[in-house]
Protein backbone atom coordinates (compact mmCIF):
# COMPACT_ATOMS: atom_id res chain seq x y z
CA UNK A 1 0.00 0.00 0.00
CA UNK A 2 1.82 3.31 -1.38
CA UNK A 3 1.58 6.33 1.13
CA UNK A 4 -0.54 9.62 0.63
CA UNK A 5 1.43 12.61 -0.72
CA UNK A 6 0.49 15.19 1.29
CA UNK A 7 -1.39 18.06 -0.44
CA UNK A 8 0.48 21.65 -1.14
CA UNK A 9 -1.24 24.66 0.67
CA UNK A 10 -2.17 25.58 -3.40
CA UNK A 11 -4.68 23.20 -3.26
CA UNK A 12 -6.66 24.64 -0.32
CA UNK A 13 -9.86 26.66 -1.79
CA UNK A 14 -9.05 30.14 -1.26
CA UNK A 15 -12.15 30.62 0.51
CA UNK A 16 -11.57 28.24 3.46
CA UNK A 17 -7.98 30.15 4.30
CA UNK A 18 -10.22 33.32 4.43
CA UNK A 19 -12.52 31.78 6.86
CA UNK A 20 -9.96 30.36 9.07
CA UNK A 21 -8.04 34.00 8.99
CA UNK A 22 -11.09 35.49 9.98
CA UNK A 23 -11.93 32.98 12.80
CA UNK A 24 -8.24 33.71 13.47
CA UNK A 25 -8.65 37.28 13.84
CA UNK A 26 -11.97 37.09 15.85
CA UNK A 27 -10.61 34.70 18.30
CA UNK A 28 -7.73 36.88 18.96
CA UNK A 29 -10.18 40.55 19.06
CA UNK A 30 -12.36 38.16 21.98
CA UNK A 31 -9.26 37.43 23.83
CA UNK A 32 -8.43 40.77 24.00
CA UNK A 33 -11.37 42.10 25.11
CA UNK A 34 -11.51 39.85 27.92
CA UNK A 35 -10.53 41.06 31.99
CA UNK A 36 -7.27 40.32 33.23
CA UNK A 37 -7.50 36.85 34.92
CA UNK A 38 -7.30 37.65 38.54
CA UNK A 39 -6.74 35.45 41.57
CA UNK A 40 -9.29 35.56 44.51
CA UNK A 41 -8.24 35.48 48.08
CA UNK A 42 -10.49 32.34 49.90
CA UNK A 43 -11.75 33.08 53.34
CA UNK A 44 -10.05 31.61 56.26
CA UNK A 45 -12.32 28.64 57.49
CA UNK A 46 -13.96 28.44 60.75
CA UNK A 47 -12.28 25.80 63.11
CA UNK A 48 -14.15 22.21 64.13
CA UNK A 49 -14.63 22.31 67.99
CA UNK A 50 -11.72 21.64 70.20
CA UNK A 51 -12.18 17.47 70.97
CA UNK A 52 -12.32 16.94 66.90
CA UNK A 53 -8.94 18.65 66.51
CA UNK A 54 -7.35 16.56 69.44
CA UNK A 55 -8.97 13.55 67.48
CA UNK A 56 -7.13 14.97 64.10
CA UNK A 57 -4.16 15.53 66.16
CA UNK A 58 -4.13 11.55 66.93
CA UNK A 59 -2.73 12.44 70.41
CA UNK A 60 0.26 15.21 69.04
CA UNK A 61 -1.63 18.01 70.07
CA UNK A 62 1.43 20.44 70.09
CA UNK A 63 2.37 19.14 66.69
CA UNK A 64 -1.45 20.04 65.85
CA UNK A 65 -0.79 23.56 67.42
CA UNK A 66 2.50 24.27 65.62
CA UNK A 67 0.28 23.33 62.19
CA UNK A 68 -2.47 25.74 63.12
CA UNK A 69 0.13 28.40 63.63
CA UNK A 70 2.14 28.04 61.36
CA UNK A 71 -1.41 27.53 58.20
CA UNK A 72 -2.85 30.61 59.96
CA UNK A 73 0.74 32.72 59.45
CA UNK A 74 0.75 31.24 56.07
CA UNK A 75 -2.72 32.43 55.00
CA UNK A 76 -2.32 35.69 53.76
CA UNK A 77 0.41 34.37 51.27
CA UNK A 78 -2.55 32.50 48.49
CA UNK A 79 -1.37 31.20 45.25
CA UNK A 80 -1.76 34.48 43.15
CA UNK A 81 -2.51 36.87 45.71
CA UNK A 82 -1.32 38.63 48.79
CA UNK A 83 -4.03 39.34 51.85
CA UNK A 84 -3.94 42.20 53.94
CA UNK A 85 -3.50 41.57 57.51
CA UNK A 86 -6.21 43.90 57.87
CA UNK A 87 -9.01 42.02 55.07
CA UNK A 88 -8.71 39.56 57.35
CA UNK A 89 -11.51 38.33 59.07
CA UNK A 90 -10.47 38.70 62.92
CA UNK A 91 -12.75 36.86 64.79
CA UNK A 92 -11.74 33.88 62.55
CA UNK A 93 -7.71 34.64 63.34
CA UNK A 94 -8.66 35.16 67.30
CA UNK A 95 -10.66 31.64 66.97
CA UNK A 96 -7.32 29.91 65.34
CA UNK A 97 -4.89 31.65 67.55
CA UNK A 98 -7.38 30.73 71.00
CA UNK A 99 -7.06 26.66 69.32
CA UNK A 100 -3.38 26.68 69.40
CA UNK A 101 -3.17 27.91 73.19
CA UNK A 102 -5.64 25.27 74.10
CA UNK A 103 -3.88 22.34 72.55
CA UNK A 104 -0.51 23.83 73.79
CA UNK A 105 -0.67 25.71 76.10
CA UNK A 106 2.73 26.51 77.15
CA UNK A 107 3.52 27.71 73.55
CA UNK A 108 4.16 31.45 73.41
CA UNK A 109 4.27 31.61 69.93
CA UNK A 110 0.15 32.35 69.08
CA UNK A 111 0.54 35.52 71.81
CA UNK A 112 3.75 36.85 69.90
CA UNK A 113 1.47 36.66 66.20
CA UNK A 114 -1.45 38.21 68.57
CA UNK A 115 0.42 41.14 70.03
CA UNK A 116 2.78 41.78 67.32
CA UNK A 117 1.63 40.93 64.27
CA UNK A 118 -1.83 40.86 63.53
CA UNK A 119 -2.23 44.25 66.24
CA UNK A 120 0.50 45.61 63.82
CA UNK A 121 -2.36 46.79 61.20
CA UNK A 122 -3.14 50.28 60.52
CA UNK A 123 -6.82 49.46 61.54
CA UNK A 124 -7.53 50.16 65.10
CA UNK A 125 -10.22 48.29 65.85
CA UNK A 126 -8.56 45.32 64.83
CA UNK A 127 -5.42 46.55 66.89
CA UNK A 128 -7.88 46.60 69.78
CA UNK A 129 -9.09 43.23 69.21
CA UNK A 130 -5.80 41.46 68.97
CA UNK A 131 -4.67 43.48 72.41
CA UNK A 132 -7.98 42.49 74.04
CA UNK A 133 -7.43 38.64 73.09
CA UNK A 134 -3.86 38.59 75.04
CA UNK A 135 -5.12 40.04 77.81
CA UNK A 136 -8.32 37.46 77.77
CA UNK A 137 -5.81 34.85 77.51
CA UNK A 138 -2.90 36.25 80.23
CA UNK A 139 -5.22 35.25 82.79
CA UNK A 140 -4.69 31.43 81.87
CA UNK A 141 -0.88 31.45 82.61
CA UNK A 142 -0.06 34.96 84.32
CA UNK A 143 3.29 33.98 85.40
CA UNK A 144 4.38 33.08 81.45
CA UNK A 145 2.32 35.20 79.49
CA UNK A 146 2.77 38.38 81.13
CA UNK A 147 5.01 39.83 78.55
CA UNK A 148 2.93 39.75 76.17
CA UNK A 149 0.69 41.53 77.98
CA UNK A 150 3.02 44.12 78.64
CA UNK A 151 3.52 44.90 75.05
CA UNK A 152 -0.25 45.24 74.27
CA UNK A 153 -0.41 47.78 77.32
CA UNK A 154 2.53 49.72 75.71
CA UNK A 155 0.72 49.57 72.37
CA UNK A 156 -2.49 50.43 73.90
CA UNK A 157 -1.02 53.35 74.97
CA UNK A 158 1.19 54.43 72.17
CA UNK A 159 -0.98 52.92 68.74
CA UNK A 160 -4.46 53.91 70.77
CA UNK A 161 -3.32 56.02 73.08
CA UNK A 162 -6.19 54.38 75.61
CA UNK A 163 -4.21 55.30 78.32
CA UNK A 164 -7.32 53.78 80.61
CA UNK A 165 -7.06 50.55 78.83
CA UNK A 166 -2.95 50.33 78.94
CA UNK A 167 -3.60 50.97 83.15
CA UNK A 168 -6.57 47.60 82.51
CA UNK A 169 -3.56 45.71 81.07
CA UNK A 170 -0.48 46.74 84.03
CA UNK A 171 -2.89 46.66 86.70
CA UNK A 172 -3.22 42.44 85.46
CA UNK A 173 0.42 42.19 85.26
CA UNK A 174 0.95 44.02 88.74
CA UNK A 175 -1.98 41.94 90.33
CA UNK A 176 -1.58 38.39 88.92
CA UNK A 177 2.14 37.79 87.49
CA UNK A 178 3.83 37.36 90.69
CA UNK A 179 6.97 36.26 88.76
CA UNK A 180 7.20 39.61 86.08
CA UNK A 181 10.18 41.24 86.68
CA UNK A 182 9.89 45.11 88.32
CA UNK A 183 9.85 46.62 84.84
CA UNK A 184 6.89 44.96 83.69
CA UNK A 185 5.06 45.70 86.99
CA UNK A 186 6.23 48.99 87.03
CA UNK A 187 4.30 49.89 83.89
CA UNK A 188 0.99 50.71 86.03
CA UNK A 189 3.16 53.49 87.85
CA UNK A 190 4.44 55.45 84.66
CA UNK A 191 0.89 54.69 82.97
CA UNK A 192 -0.72 56.73 86.59
CA UNK A 193 2.26 59.35 85.78
CA UNK A 194 0.82 59.85 82.39
CA UNK A 195 -2.58 60.05 83.06
CA UNK A 196 -1.38 63.10 85.84
CA UNK A 197 -2.03 61.00 89.10
CA UNK A 198 1.41 61.67 90.60
CA UNK A 199 0.66 61.25 93.96
CA UNK A 200 -0.65 58.13 93.06
CA UNK A 201 1.86 57.30 91.13
CA UNK A 202 4.43 58.33 93.82
CA UNK A 203 3.41 56.35 96.58
CA UNK A 204 3.70 53.27 94.53
CA UNK A 205 7.05 54.45 93.50
CA UNK A 206 8.14 54.70 96.86
CA UNK A 207 6.47 51.57 98.48
CA UNK A 208 8.69 49.65 95.36
CA UNK A 209 12.03 51.01 96.53
CA UNK A 210 11.14 51.08 100.03
CA UNK A 211 10.54 47.07 99.44
CA UNK A 212 13.63 46.33 98.72
CA UNK A 213 13.17 44.44 95.35
CA UNK A 214 14.93 47.08 93.32
CA UNK A 215 18.43 45.35 93.24
CA UNK A 216 20.28 47.04 89.98
CA UNK A 217 21.98 50.30 91.67
CA UNK A 218 21.67 51.63 88.27
CA UNK A 219 17.57 51.12 88.57
CA UNK A 220 17.05 52.45 91.87
CA UNK A 221 19.33 55.66 91.09
CA UNK A 222 16.93 56.10 87.79
CA UNK A 223 13.79 55.08 89.81
CA UNK A 224 14.73 57.58 92.82
CA UNK A 225 15.05 60.20 90.29
CA UNK A 226 11.87 59.31 88.68
CA UNK A 227 10.25 59.39 92.45
CA UNK A 228 11.92 62.72 93.04
CA UNK A 229 10.10 64.66 89.57
CA UNK A 230 6.98 62.49 90.79
CA UNK A 231 7.23 64.75 94.14
CA UNK A 232 7.93 68.03 92.67
CA UNK A 233 4.60 67.82 89.95
CA UNK A 234 2.77 66.15 93.13
CA UNK A 235 3.41 69.46 95.19
CA UNK A 236 3.14 71.83 92.08
CA UNK A 237 -0.16 70.08 91.77
CA UNK A 238 -1.33 70.52 94.97
CA UNK A 239 -3.78 73.61 96.00
CA UNK A 240 -2.19 76.29 97.80
CA UNK A 241 -4.15 76.82 100.71
CA UNK A 242 -4.82 80.59 101.96
CA UNK A 243 -2.85 82.09 104.99
CA UNK A 244 -4.72 82.74 108.20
Amino acid sequence: MSAIAPRPLTAIPPWIAIVLAAALALQIAWQARQPAPAARASALAPLPPLPVLRLAGFGEPIAQAQWLTLYLQAFDNQPGVSIPFKDLDYRRVEQWLGAALALDPRSQYPLLLASRVYAGVADLKRVRSMLDFVYHEFFADPNRRWRWLAQAAVMARHRLHDLPLALKYADAIERYATAAPPWARQIRIFLLADMGQYQSAEILLGGLLASGTIKDPHEALFLTERLNQLKAKTAKKAPVLPKK
